[in-house]
């Protein structure tokens, strides 16, 4: 027990973590300042109600206009300030005229907001603006030109920048206003996806806010330290800011992530403890902002053709297992969607990603992509190798094999020095969430691995599935990985 003014060297201590956790999120948590509590926004209101003076009047209760915003002259019509547009119900609500109207778009006929300065019009539903972030390498700024088919409900912080941020390049800037995208990158399409759901529903058509930030980082350790995230930082901050600026609460939906066969000089720890990092200080940073701890959602690559990358497949299996607190959760792998001659999704393709990934982030932690996580060979015949997976569905072996994986169903053993094949790959009759693989003789090799998908596309998912807007049914198949081979426990 050490004395005061003892100068013996102390354990390292974490500066931030997590004392109480509750469903929706973290509750208590310290930092360098001490202990920090968050409360749920149904207990703020309530404190809210309660703090209210009892005989508020109407104009005591509205909310103070910022003397730093321009107003229109007294004699200048609210309806003329809308530019022509097809209006009707227009009336000022402190710096914002809201209004009906029909404008180009998906959503039809409805609400409206506009600043009293001009700008964008923005979607006026209810709730909170939500936000969807996402984070990567040169990859993820892959975008489509033209305004997404809701132009007033997915829009970007009001900086020219558009949905695609910075690149790493240069920081952001703050603003507290949002502006129409000219490009649609991977989170507006997801932004679009979940308001298509939304209006096929019948449901309140939010007003969501798409921010990629890109770092051309040559290895995820470089992640942490970049540009992009601080930009990803300043686009929350901005989210927050308009939000603010609108009268409403700042909600993030979650955090694309889209970095991997970027890095081609890491090992699997190396990578893995890369992004762990990455996620780290955006974790920290989100939260001293005031935001719940983030949701993570990406897709695994599983390489290319002509770059099996498995090192990098390692590292992101090894990350599906090992993230820490944080909320981390693979939609789909890569080897699902159609490529171009160029390596790159198909138009179809992205928007069953971001299909995907919208039923991801829906799903939030519940979610679970089938993941392969132990081999072993049976006791009683070594030729079978016997695989374990965690699955939220039964496992099924895609009969129709729609993406050509084989009779091995996208398995294969490497490092094998007996000429050892695969024969057969059923489902386990006594688990259906363990598979059989069945070699033509006992496999043998240094370093023996099972791998799934780590050469090619693969064929094994569990029972989930859903039908894209492009026609195609969804399936949520399995990520690949390289698995060790262990002697299986004596029977």
């Amino acid at each position: 027990m050490s004395e005061p003014g003892d100068d013996t060297p102390k354990a390292d201590v974490p500066s931030h973590g997590v004392v109480v956790r509750a469903q929706n999120g973290d509750v208590i948590r310290y930092d360098p300042t001490g202990l920090v509590l968050r409360l749920s926004d149904a207990v703020i209101e309530d404190i809210a109600l309660r703090m209210a003076p009892p005989a508020a009047t109407p104009a005591a209760a509205s909310t103070p206009e910022r003397s730093d915003t321009p107003k229109p002259a007294a004699d200048t019509p609210a309806d003329e300030l809308l530019d022509g547009i097809d209006a009707w119900g227009v009336q000022q609500d402190g710096d914002w005229l809201r209004f009906t109207a029909r404008l180009p778009g998906a959503q039809g006929t409805r609400g409206f907001r506009r600043h009293i300065t001009g700008g964008a019009v923005l979607g006026d539903g209810p709730g909170p603006l939500l936000g969807i972030l996402g984070f990567g390498g040169p990859s993820a700024a892959l975008a489509t030109a033209g305004a997404p088919v809701f132009p007033q409900h997915v829009v970007a912080p009001e900086d020219d920048i558009g949905a695609v941020g910075m690149a790493g390049i240069e920081p952001a800037p703050a603003t507290d206003r949002l502006e129409h995208l000219r490009e649609v990158t991977h989170e507006a399409l997801v932004a679009e996806t979940l308001l298509h759901w939304r209006l096929d529903a019948y449901a309140p058509l939010p007003l969501i806010m798409a921010r990629a930030e890109t770092d051309n980082a040559a290895q995820a350790g470089d992640l942490a330290g970049g540009q992009a995230v601080g930009n990803l930082v300043q686009a929350a901050r901005n989210l927050k800011d308009a939000a603010a600026a609108m009268g409403k609460r700042a909600k993030l939906l979650g955090v694309c992530l889209d970095y991997a066969l970027e890095d081609t000089q890491s090992d699997a720890t190396a990578y893995r403890d890369g992004m762990l990092a990455a996620m780290d200080r955006i974790s920290a940073a989100l939260w001293d902002l005031g935001f719940d701890q983030p949701l993570f959602v990406s897709r695994f690559a599983g390489g290319l053709p002509d770059l099996p990358a498995a090192a990098i497949i390692e590292g992101q299996w090894d990350l599906s297992w090992n993230h820490g607190d944080h909320s981390l959760i693979y939609s789909a792998p890569s080897y699902a969607f159609a490529r171009d001659a160029y390596d790159r999704p198909t138009d179809d393709a992205r928007r069953q990603m971001a299909e995907m990934t919208a039923a991801a982030l829906s799903a939030g932690k519940d979610w679970r992509a089938p993941t392969l996580f132990l081999a072993e060979t049976e006791a009683a015949d070594p030729s079978v190798i016997r695989v374990t997976a965690q699955a939220d569905g039964d496992l099924v072996l895609d009969t129709d094999d729609p993406f050509g994986a084989g009779a091995s169903a996208g398995f294969t053993l490497q490092n094998v020095d007996n000429g050892a094949t695969i024969a057969q790959v059923t489902v386990a009759e006594d688990d259906p969430k363990a598979l059989r693989i069945t070699c033509d003789r006992p496999p043998t090799g240094p370093d023996l691995r099972l791998a799934y998908a780590a050469q090619g596309p693969g064929a094994l998912r569990d029972d989930w599935n859903m039908t894209s807007r492009t026609g195609a049914v969804l399936r949520r198949w399995a990520i690949p990985a390289r698995l060790p081979v262990h002697a299986g426990p004596a029977s």
